[in-house]
């Protein structure tokens, strides 16, 4: 194994600009290009973890402040004003001659959807957390997506230095999240309460932070020598369970070698059998080397993600796009791992709907700010320019089979707002920036409401939509008002009603006459419109009956509470006419005198939508999303374990649709912002009362 993975732990100072090769010590086997996603809950300190990498690894002179909006990453208008992450950030760096590009994603489940293309293309998850039992949720959602996807990790446990309690008991509640063993490699070393330092467990060497600096190798102190010997043991049994070799060297009191170790825990990190762990603080500095080294000596190489993929390597070009962007000047820009193959000005690519595009330009990307570079060869990420067939989450290639390696299927969209440009001038405008928005962000929707004719932003949360429209503004020029949907109201009756319509009408010439007799009456939910001819003798001739039907339908868009009319019957039982002043026209409105009557008298009623809603939420938040829903008028019919989400519960209920609107935002702030909900129509119900009243005022105010 290499010298410098096991000799000297934190202490090596890397100060080499990024772009600058150095000699490969003899004997590695670390990857010339890796691709790095670091996920992890909201405020985790992702982003302050990349600028200390970059800083470390001298791509930037100093780490920048997330609080002082000074990061490489976040440097979007909406990232600085509310201070988190809302995209993902790319930068790329050296460390001891080899490329990296990191992509910080964010750790809203609102942005979930810009982790997704990160995903698909990276060698290996830095999952950021901290010991906060708070956010456990949310890190098993983060857990159980890379579990699913199949893709090796190491989780970074950040704000050591704030830690309150031992790092084994947050392990220990951590550990909850995860489906494989959380295996520490570092236990830190205490000192009146603050880390000062840790032990590294592999290497069985003790290191001392230093503040923005490496660390300094000390020997291990006496008062950590017991609870190092008993984690260092802890580990190797952990390993152990996956080498049969090492569990009898362990049960036999034999020293196992340290090459062995090293090999173990790489072997397993990479087949996904465990999660190392460890230990550090991004803002600080402190344990930046030690994560840098693992990477470089244990993460899997861009074969292995080919591998994952199912893609052989071959001579084509093959690139997996993360994320598409539109930048003011340079057009559409698509950031792509290059699996496969090179890359280079000019190359011709093809995506799997058979669309293809050349690449007018290939370009390094650190945060927002893109350079000039040269051709890219596998296992580089990098920006192409102008690609106008890249989309998240495709697969491009340089031959003529193209089979997209991986399927993004963002989640259903669980808020929406009504939009409309303020200026009437900017519909077109807006209805191209929208297009925009939605390439670069697949977690959002557009949605044309055909019963209430409104268009409608949808996304995967409050903040979610609040950037999406702040961008339009900012970065589109366009003002937009949004406000909530209109719920599609329906109205019904609730008894049968005879009713006779006459139209007759003299102006001269041919007049204008028509006689029905028509019974009105209410069908089951749900049933729908029906007419029924029941006319004999002739009565009404046949040529008009259509037109009779018609009128009926036309009467429907709106009953006497200014809603559509639904699930009634219409029978047709009498009339009459003449024969020459008779016509379509006039048996129309003949139907429509009778309707409008009928209705009236049938008891009208007002009818809403109700949605079939299923929350996923942390048992213990379930007795807080009962209530939640008890207070929007929802109905609880059962709730069950969520299959394969040990201590998750699925919520099965009745909401309508008029009480939807912000629900997101309390099932969030419940589940600490790791629950969600599907829902689609189930049935309309009846709406009595004083909320009935409002509902009809309010909607004839507005037509008003």
């Amino acid at each position: 194994m290499a010298s410098d993975r096991r000799g000297d732990g934190d202490t090596a100072t890397i100060n080499r600009p990024a772009g600058v090769s150095g000699p490969r010590p003899v004997g590695t086997d670390a990857a010339a290009a890796r691709c790095i996603v670091l996920v992890g809950p909201l405020a985790s300190g992702k982003t302050s973890l990349m600028e200390a990498i970059l800083a470390r690894t001298g791509a930037i002179p100093r780490p920048g402040s997330v609080l002082h909006g000074t990061t490489v990453g976040d440097a979007s208008p909406e990232a600085r004003a509310h201070r988190m992450s809302v995209e993902l950030n790319v930068a790329e760096t050296e460390f001891l001659g080899d490329r990296y590009t990191f992509l910080d994603c964010p750790g809203s489940l609102e942005f979930q959807c810009e982790a997704a293309g990160a995903l698909a293309a990276a060698d290996v998850a830095v999952v950021v957390c901290e010991a906060d039992e708070r956010k456990v949720p949310a890190l098993q959602v983060i857990l159980k997506d890379l579990e699913e996807r199949g893709i090796p990790r190491i989780l970074f446990l950040n704000k050591i230095d704030k830690a309150e309690g031992g790092v084994r008991g947050a392990l220990g509640v951590l550990q909850g999240a995860s489906r494989v063993p959380l295996v520490l490699r570092q236990v830190p070393i205490w000192a009146d309460g603050i880390a000062t330092g840790f032990i590294d467990l592999a290497l069985e060497r003790a290191f001392v932070y230093r503040e923005h600096a490496a660390s300094e190798t000390i020997d291990i102190p006496d008062a950590e020598r017991a609870a190092e010997v008993e984690a260092r043991f802890q580990m190797l049994e952990r390993i152990a369970d996956y080498d049969d070799a090492l569990m009898e060297e362990l049960l036999s009191d034999i020293e196992p070698p340290r090459d062995r170790i090293f090999d173990d825990l790489a072997r397993e990190m990479r087949e996904g059998l465990i999660c190392p762990v460890f230990l550090g603080s991004a803002e600080r500095g402190n344990g930046i080397l030690r994560l840098l080294k693992a990477l470089r000596h244990e993460a899997p190489t861009i074969a292995a993600t080919r591998d994952r993929l199912g893609l052989s390597a071959g001579g084509e070009t093959v690139v997996q796009v993360v994320k598409t962007l539109h930048t003011a000047h340079g057009g559409k820009i698509a950031v792509a791992r290059v699996l496969s193959g090179s890359i280079q000005e000019g190359t011709q690519l093809t995506r799997s709907t058979g669309d293809s595009g050349r690449v007018a330009g290939v370009m390094k990307m650190m945060g927002t700010e893109l350079g000039k570079r040269g051709p890219a060869t596998a296992g580089e990420t990098v920006a192409l320019a102008r690609l106008e067939v890249a989309r998240t989450g495709a697969t491009l290639t340089s031959g003529r089979e193209v089979i997209d390696l991986v399927e993004i299927r963002p989640p259903p969209p669980v808020i929406a707002r009504a939009i409309q440009p303020t200026e009437r001038k900017d519909e077109v405008k807006l209805a191209a920036a929208v297009a925009k928005l939605l390439d670069e962000d697949l977690g959002l929707a557009l949605e044309i409401d055909r019963d209430t004719g409104e268009t409608r932003l949808a996304g995967q949360g409050e903040m979610h939509l609040r950037v999406a429209l702040e961008r339009l503004a900012a970065k589109y020029g366009i003002a937009v008002t949004s406000r909530p949907p209109r719920i599609a109201y329906r109205e019904t009756i609730r008894t049968a009603a005879t009713v006779r319509g006459r139209h007759k009408k003299q102006s001269g010439g041919h007049g204008q006459f028509a006689d029905v007799t028509l019974e009105i009456a209410p069908r089951p939910r749900g049933a729908g419109f029906s007419f029924v001819d029941r006319i004999t003798g002739g009565v009404v001739p046949r040529q008009y009956i259509p037109a009779v039907e018609a009128g009926a339908r036309e009467t429907l868009s709106a009953g006497p509470l200014g809603f559509p009319v639904v699930d009634i019957e219409v029978t047709l039982t009498d009339g009459s006419y003449h024969s020459v002043d008779s016509s379509e026209m006039a048996f129309k409105q003949a139907t429509h005198h009778a309707m409008r009557e009928g209705l009236e008298k049938g008891g009208p009623v007002l009818l809403e939508p109700i949605l079939a809603v299923e929350v996923v939420c942390p048992n213990e938040a379930t007795a807080r999303i009962n209530a939640i829903v008890s207070a929007r008028r929802g109905q609880i019919t059962g709730f069950e374990p969520r299959p394969g989400w040990p201590g998750w519960d699925c919520v099965a209920t009745l909401i309508p649709a008029a009480e939807i609107g912000d629900l997101i935002v309390e099932v969030r702030s419940a589940t600490a912002g790791a629950g969600t909900f599907t829902c689609r129509p189930d049935h309309l119900a009846e709406v009595t009362g004083r909320l009935a009243t409002d509902v009809v005022e309010r909607h004839r105010r507005d037509a008003a």
